[in-house]
This record gives structure tokens, sequence and C-alpha cells, in this order.
């Protein structure tokens, strides 16, 4: 995972990432606007279940909702992608995502679990812990702590 960090560094620290929480796991990710961030903070998300880089794109799901809140946006849409991927036994590994007001449109794709694919850590859901959406000088930051 560290190597895959490594590789998406930008001039302002990395992309998507990590951070201490006592019990569970924090995810963040980053971007030029909010959807980005919160498809970095899904990517961070499912990278701790399976490498996603290993996933290939075969399946579809749409995740479309409303939520006026940003922080509570994030977590919808991060457990959203959970509890689909759970239900059709879906390992995702690509996510777009886009909003308009307070009506948030994504999907993700991904592929059934297949036996090379390494199973990571079981991701329960997205919490309110932690949890903070904020524009900074130099794009988003998303992140929350994931129940594992």
């Amino acid at each position: 995972m560290a190597e895959a960090m490594a590789r998406e560094d930008t001039e302002c620290g990395p992309r998507r990432g990590y951070f201490e929480h006592d019990a569970d796991v924090g995810v963040f990710g980053r971007g030029d606007s909010i959807e980005a961030a919160f498809v970095a903070a899904a990517e961070s998300v499912f990278d701790l279940i399976t490498d996603i880089s290993q996933v290939r794109p075969q399946e579809r799901i749409d995740v479309d909702f409303e939520e006026p809140d940003a922080d509570l946006a994030l977590v919808i849409w991060l457990n959203s992608l959970l509890g689909q991927a759970s239900e059709r036994r879906l390992a995702l590994g690509r996510f777009e995502l886009q909003h308009r007001g307070m009506r948030w449109v994504g999907a993700a794709w991904g592929e059934p679990w297949r036996e090379e694919l390494a199973r990571g850590v079981d991701v329960k859901g997205a919490t309110l812990t932690q949890l903070a959406v904020r524009s900074r000088e130099d794009g988003w930051d998303a992140r929350c702590v994931v129940d594992v």
C-alpha cells in the first residue's frame, strides 16, 4: 500500500491515504474538486480491502442520493459503495462522482471476487468519527474513520 501511495504524491502531499486512529482506520482523499476528493477517499477505503489496481472494471454500480451537508455526503457515498459491493460480492477499483447542489450521482466499477485478488481488511462502514470535508488553498480534503 505504501508504494501505491508514494506514486500518488503531489506537491501538496499524498492524494489519498490513511491517518492514525486507536481502534479503526482513518482514510482521506484530496483533490482539485470536492468530487475528486470523494473519489480519492473511496480509493483509500477500497484499497484497504484489496489492491484496487488489480481489480478489473467488469461490472458497474450506481450511487444516487441527495444530501446538502458535504460531511454527511462523504459518509453516504462511502457507505453506499460498501453496501452495494458487499451485497453484490464485488471488489471495486474505479470510481467517479458528480454533484450539483445537494444531488450526488456517482458510479463504481469492479468485478466479482476471484481467488487472485488478495483480501485485505474487512471494512464494515464509514463513520462520523473525525469526519471532515474542507476546502483548502490547494483543493479539497475529505476524511473520516472507517470501522474495520
